[in-house]
């Protein structure tokens, strides 16, 4: 059967966030918010039925991942360059000599070096891939991307051949 590519692109597939980008471990940027958009392709053979899989499975996951990110401060745990420290109701981010203070139900820590277009679009499509509910649709290709603002993409690819 052939191969037909799934766009997912909705209005509703976006969170608001704030972050500082790393450039060094004496400059960053200042704390600021985005309203990041996310978008989703996937490829998989059409079947008999005229279908290719039921890509409201693709269309939940990605919003629950945006739902998850919504109104939260992103830092990363895997820079060279941010120390984390949680004490009581706070965690402190230390960055060349700041001591930044955050309530922990305002923060989400995530598993990436910085909070990047970049980052966030590898992040975003290595949690949906964990999940066994898309694992076992018949999805050959998938290309995610990932926006900070109107025209700045990132986009990150997973195929099932590797």
């Amino acid at each position: 059967m052939p191969n037909t590519t799934i766009e997912i692109s909705k209005e509703y597939l976006h969170f608001a966030a704030a972050h500082f980008t790393l450039f060094s471990a004496t400059e960053r940027e200042n704390l600021h918010g985005h309203n990041f958009q996310v978008t989703l392709d996937a490829d998989a053979p059409m079947q008999d039925d005229g279908l290719t899989f039921d890509y409201n499975i693709l269309k939940k996951a990605v919003k629950q991942l945006c739902d998850d990110l919504d109104e939260q401060v992103l830092m990363p745990t895997r820079s060279p360059y941010l120390e984390i420290d949680e004490q009581d109701d706070y965690t402190y981010i230390v960055f060349n000599g700041e001591r930044i203070p955050f309530l922990q139900r305002d923060l989400t820590l995530l598993p990436i070096r910085n909070i990047t277009v970049e980052e966030l679009a590898q992040y975003l499509l290595a949690k949906l891939l964990e999940r066994e509910d898309i694992k076992a649709l018949a999805i050959d290709h998938m290309l995610l991307r990932c926006a900070s603002g109107e025209g700045q993409w990132a986009s990150a690819k997973w195929s099932a051949t590797g």
